[in-house]
This record gives structure tokens, sequence and C-alpha cells, in this order.
């Protein structure tokens, strides 16, 4: 279990009337959880690994039980999840972990009186506008941003998320997508290649097979067979860290075309919703990328639309760094479903 040291500020000293409450991001590796005891005020951030917990009530049930939690929260009224899974209806059935149940039965089996359970990038995007340049992102390309224009938001991890934020008369309203189950188009010989190689294996080839974890495994598979050379059993994260290390040819050259696949697909959203409110990198493989990401072919794929190339080059793109963006996303939904904001 991995912990973040917290110490709680007094810039919202009035608690909520109902409590601390709980925040939490879940996704298919790890589980996400911290406290909001006031307004804006979140600390108590643990992270669990899913894998350790038999389901989510057990994982939820663990972070409360925690001394430094128990000690600040030993009763949670009120809380909000997001998850990295559709959301619709009672229950839930993750895509990428084994982790399935019914809200009402967790809710029940956890003691809450509310809780809000909505898709992880749903929570991100609610999250965009609280997010600050060169604290909690960085922008990568692009003019500046257009007032009052939609925002987007892709990124991939264990899978590849995809949502984003409308404005509206009454405020912002975030897109429930699954984007990242579109079907994956191919802009070059290469990337053709790579699709063939990845339909051996599946039936139908999304952009999420290749531009998220597994995927980077996957395309270096694919390259591997297409150079007609070895494929080591190599995880993403060795992937990657060969790549940033400049040791292996054959992985920079994954993680290429990872970025260029991934700015591809960008670019797409953003002509799609007319993203001229910019179009954020979330997720947890691109900010490890670092300055790579910024050299990559990423914004030359994202801007490569022919006639469109002059309206993309405008749309600024940004790199979430922020440590746990989710938080802010999920505590305004569940402010609003309390109806305190």
């Amino acid at each position: 279990m991995q912990t973040m040291p917290t110490s709680v500020t007094n810039e919202h000293p009035a608690g909520f009337p109902g409590g601390p409450r709980l925040l939490a991001d879940v996704g298919g590796t790890n589980a996400r959880f911290a406290l909001e005891l006031a307004p804006g005020n979140i600390g108590y951030v643990h992270v669990l690994p899913c894998a350790a917990y038999a389901t989510l009530a057990a994982a939820l049930r663990a972070y409360l039980g925690l001394p430094d939690v128990a000690a600040v929260a030993p009763v949670v009224r009120h809380g909000a999840i997001a998850i990295a899974n559709p959301v619709a209806g009672d229950v839930v059935r993750m895509t990428n972990h084994h982790w399935q149940f019914s809200i009402a039965q967790l809710r029940e089996e956890c003691g809450f009186e509310v809780l809000a359970v909505v898709n992880d990038f749903t929570a991100l995007a609610r999250a965009l506008p609280y997010l600050d340049l060169g604290e909690e992102k960085r922008q990568v390309g692009g003019r500046g941003a257009e007032p009052g224009t939609p925002l987007a938001v892709i990124g991939p991890g264990t899978g590849l998320g995809v949502s984003a934020l409308i404005p509206t008369a009454a405020g912002w309203t975030a897109l429930q997508s699954e984007g990242g189950h579109a079907s994956f188009s191919p802009i070059n010989e290469t990337e053709v290649e790579i699709l063939r190689f990845a339909r051996r294996e599946f039936g139908h080839v999304s952009a999420e097979r290749l531009i998220s974890g597994s995927g980077i495994e996957l395309v270096y598979r694919a390259l591997a067979d297409l150079h007609g050379v070895p494929a080591e059993p190599l995880s993403a994260a060795d992937v990657t860290l060969r790549a940033l290390r400049g040791n292996c040819l054959l992985c920079d050259e994954t993680i290429e075309s990872f970025c260029g696949m991934l700015g591809t697909v960008a670019g797409n959203l953003a002509v799609t919703l007319g993203a001229r409110g910019g179009v954020y990198i979330g997720g947890g493989i691109v900010p490890k990328l670092g300055e790579r990401f910024d050299r990559s072919l990423f914004r030359a794929r994202f801007e490569g639309k022919g006639r469109f190339n002059a309206y993309l080059s405008a749309i600024p793109t940004y790199v979430i760094t922020a440590g746990y963006p989710a938080f802010a996303g999920v505590s305004a939904i569940l402010a609003e479903r309390l109806g305190d904001r």
C-alpha cells in the first residue's frame, strides 16, 4: 500500500455539516482514496492495490479502517467513487479488473447515506477547470484556450479513458464516454502492419488495444514481428524505461508509435467536439514520459488533419501532472448530489 503523507490545511476551517466525505478514484490496478474534511480540503490519501482485495467493499473498508483515517473520520456518511468502467444502472462490472458490485449494496454495506459512483474520466473531466498551469498541468503546443468552448480529456493507463466538459448555461456538463473503445484507424503503413498483427489475437482492435499499458506491449511485439527480430517478454514499464534510457531502438520506436497514435486520436477528439478550450492528456503513462513526449510525434499527429491543420494548431494540449486530479472532480459531483454547491 502506498501512502501520501498528509498535512491538512486550515484554508477551509469550517467542516461539512455531515462530516468528512470519502473520495475515491478506482482504476484497473490501484484504488486511490482520500477524505475531504471541508470544501477543497482534501487529504489522508492512500493508494491500495486492487489485486490485494477480493472486492471494492473490502478495499474501501480497509481504507476507512486505517488508523490515521479512522482517527479523523470514525463515521463517514457521504462518498463519491470514480471508477474505470461504464456506470449505467446499479450493477457495475469492471472491464480491466474482476471487481463487480451493486451500488446500492455497497452503500449499505459500508454505511453510507449517499454514495455517488461515476466513470473515472467523467470525474476527471469535471476536475479540468480546477487544474493550475505549471503546478498541475503543462502545455505541449498550441496557443491559448478559447473561453466558453468544450474541453476534452483522454488518458492512456490500464485502459484508454475519454471524456469532455461541455459548457452550458447552468455550468459544465461532463460527457459519459467510452471513446477508448472506438475502432483503431491506422495512418501509415507501419500502423497498418501493427493493426494486422493485433487482429491475429483480437477480432476488434479498438484504440485502447494499442494506446494503453497493454497496448505498449502489443505494439512492441508487433514491431518486433515487422522487423523480423525476437521480442523479449517486456512489460510496458520495461519498454518505457528502456526507451527513456536510450538503450533499445525497438523500445524507442514503440514509444514513438504510441505517442503518434495518441496524437491522432486526440486530434480526432478535438475536431469531433470542437474542443478549442484544450485537450488534456491524463492517465498514468504520459506524465512519466516527460520531455520524451514533448519531442515525440504527438503534436504533429494531433495537428495532421489536412485542411484542418490550422484549426488544430491553435488548440492547446496539456499533460495533467497533478498527483490525484480526479478527486476534485468527484468532490464537485458529490457536492452537487448533496446540494451544497
